[in-house]
């Protein structure tokens, strides 16, 4: 069965070969606005299904995956900044505290769909804003939900997680092969 990662995310990219080494990406270019009625902690599995079956539209014989990640805090989702100072804000904003990282995953092939959700914690050390401003001018938070990446430089933001690392990352392989194989098996 051809599998196809709905994703330009390099990080996706790389951790989807932990599963297969032959998946195709393809970048979703969607419109990632909510609509009314999705809360924000169902959003990222509400965007990843939206990836999945628009890609899915065109590749009906490949089982597609739609990912997406989002970080949440006080109820508050927070997306890639749009700025710097948007970045500074956000980083501040999760300064020793514990947040939620949620990703979204959706499994598509045919008419034939299935959908989860993997948390995890992430408590954050107490941040100087020297830290914070120094951590933005590498440049790394802007592409990331959160305005960090646990991957790079941000692991140094980290003082300790609960739950599955790679979910952090982007995309939680564990959970995605078991559920892999589990549409294999039951669709």
């Amino acid at each position: 069965m051809n599998i196809i990662l709905a994703s330009a995310s390099p990080r996706r990219r790389e951790l989807i070969k932990l599963i297969t080494n032959d998946a195709l990406c393809i970048s979703a270019d969607i419109d990632e606005s909510l609509p009314d009625g999705i809360e924000g902690e169902s959003s990222p599995e509400f965007l990843a299904c939206q990836k999945a079956l628009f890609i899915a539209k065109d590749h009906p014989d490949s089982l597609v995956i739609g990912c997406d990640t989002a970080v949440f805090i006080d109820g508050l989702m927070l997306n890639k900044p749009n700025d710097e100072n948007d970045a500074f804000n956000m980083l501040r904003l999760l300064s020793g505290r514990t947040h939620k990282v949620i990703t979204g995953c959706c499994l598509v092939k045919g008419k034939k769909t299935m959908s989860f959700s993997c948390t995890s914690n992430v408590k954050f050390f107490d941040l100087s804003e020297e830290q914070i401003l120094n951590y933005i001018a590498t440049g790394e938070p802007m592409d990331k939900a959160g305005a960090y990446g646990i991957q790079e430089k941000g692991s140094l933001l980290v003082e300790k997680i609960d739950g599955d690392y790679f979910n952090i990352v982007g995309l939680p392989v564990s959970m995605l092969n078991l559920q892999i194989k589990n549409f294999k098996e039951n669709f």
